[in-house]
């Protein structure tokens, strides 16, 4: 995974365990950054991550869910966050998380 990708795949860790802990600006900007995605790509982070009141699921749970292998479900999930990662609005909200100390 390269360091982009790494940045938001440890965001998205961060705001779905502890969302307290992400500004709330950065927390919207997410879910803006989500709806980037088409919508079955946007779920699948949703899921993975356990985002916005989304509970999060096993890998092996969204494979059953999606009729894929698990290893395909985990590339799927690299190929959105590299996705996301290049993208202005990724920029846009790790520099409100430099701005707010890194709390996320």
């Amino acid at each position: 995974m390269d360091t982009l990708s790494a940045s938001l795949h440890a965001f998205l860790i961060c705001l779905g365990t502890h969302p307290e802990a992400v500004p709330p600006g950065a927390a919207h900007h997410a879910e803006h950054l989500l709806h980037l995605l088409p919508p079955a790509d946007e779920r699948l982070l949703l899921d993975f991550y356990g985002l916005f009141g989304t509970p999060r699921q096993t890998v092996q749970a969204i494979s059953a869910a999606c009729s894929m292998p698990p290893a395909d479900v985990l590339a799927r999930v690299v190929s959105c966050l590299r996705r996301l990662a290049v993208t202005p609005e990724w920029q846009v909200i790790m520099g409100e998380e430099l701005l707010n100390g890194g709390r996320a």
